[in-house]
C-alpha cells in the first residue's frame, strides 16, 4: 500500500471503531488500502456489533469520501469527517472553491467578486453526477481572473455533486461540534497506544491479510479484556458476562 512519503511497502492498514464513552473496539478490519473509501464498510461493522444503525461515526479526513460518507448517511447514521483542501488552488495562488458560496434559494455560486456563476448542465465525472456552474461573460472581464483560472479561454468552473447539501450539512453539523476532533483523537488514539505500548505490538509478525486479521483480533481481544476489567472489575464483568451469555 502507498504511504505517507507516497512510497508503496508491504504493510498493512487496521480500521477500528471505537466507542467514545468506554473507549471498546466494537469493530476492526485489516485491509492493504489507504483509509479513503475504508469508512462506509468499518461503520457497517460497527452497526452490526452494536445492533442499532442510528450511530454516530467519527472519522478524519483521511477517510473524506463524498460516495462513502453518503452510504454511511443512507444507512441510517450520522457522519462527521471533516474535509481537506485537496485543490491545491491556493498553492497556485488561486482563489479556493470554498470562496465560493452557494445560493440554495437562487441556485447559483457567488464568487469573491459578487458575480453569480449559473447551473449550465449536468456531467457525470468518477461515477458523480455533477452539476456545474460558471458565468462566460463575468470571468471574461473580471479583474481578477488570473486569481480565479489558469485558463485564457475557459471561465472558472465550480463543480457540485447532486447530493451536495447533504456534506453541507455535515459540515454544518462539523461547525457546531468542534470538540469533535478531539473526541475523535481522544478515541481513536487510546486503543493504539495501549496495544503498542502497553502490550508491546509494535509491528505484525504475521504475513497476509488472513494472519494478519487473526493477530490483531487476538491483541484487540486482550485490549477489550482489559478495559472490561478497568470499567467493571473481575466480579463485575463475570456478571455482565453472565447476563450476556448466561
Amino acid at each position: 500500500m502507498k504511504t505517507n512519503n507516497m512510497n508503496r511497502q508491504v504493510c498493512y492498514n487496521v480500521q477500528t471503531a471505537v466507542d467514545t464513552k468506554n473507549h471498546l473496539i466494537v469493530a476492526h478490519e485489516v485491509t492493504n488500502t489507504t483509509d479513503n473509501g475504508q469508512l462506509g464498510s468499518v461503520a457497517t461493522l460497527a452497526q452490526k456489533a452494536v445492533g442499532r444503525k442510528d450511530i454516530t461515526v467519527l472519522a478524519d479526513k483521511g477517510y473524506y469520501s463524498r460516495s462513502d460518507i453518503k452510504t454511511v448517511l443512507d444507512s441510517g447514521a450520522v457522519a462527521l469527517v471533516p474535509k481537506g483542501d485537496t485543490s491545491g488552488a491556493e498553492r497556485k495562488g488561486l482563489y479556493n472553491r470554498s470562496m465560493f458560496r452557494y445560493n440554495r434559494e437562487k441556485d447559483v455560486y457567488v464568487c469573491p467578486m459578487g458575480n453569480e456563476l449559473q447551473n449550465r448542465f449536468t456531467s457525470i465525472e468518477d461515477g458523480l453526477e455533477q452539476q456545474l456552474y460558471f458565468n462566460n461573460i463575468a470571468c471574461r472581464d473580471c479583474s481578477q481572473r488570473s486569481r480565479c483560472t489558469t485558463s485564457k479561454r475557459d471561465p472558472r468552473r465550480i463543480r457540485r455533486w447532486v447530493h451536495e447539501a447533504e456534506m453541507e450539512e455535515m459540515h454544518a453539523r462539523l461547525e457546531a461540534f468542534p470538540q469533535a476532533v478531539v473526541m475523535r483523537k481522544q478515541t481513536v488514539e487510546h486503543p493504539f497506544g495501549t496495544i503498542k505500548m502497553w502490550m508491546g505490538a509494535t509491528h505484525f509478525l504475521m504475513r497476509k491479510i488472513k494472519n494478519v486479521s487473526t493477530e490483531i483480533s487476538l491483541h484487540i481481544l486482550a485490549y477489550n479484556l482489559k478495559r472490561m476489567l478497568s470499567i467493571w472489575g473481575t466480579e463485575g464483568l463475570i456478571i455482565q458476562l453472565q447476563e450476556q451469555y448466561g
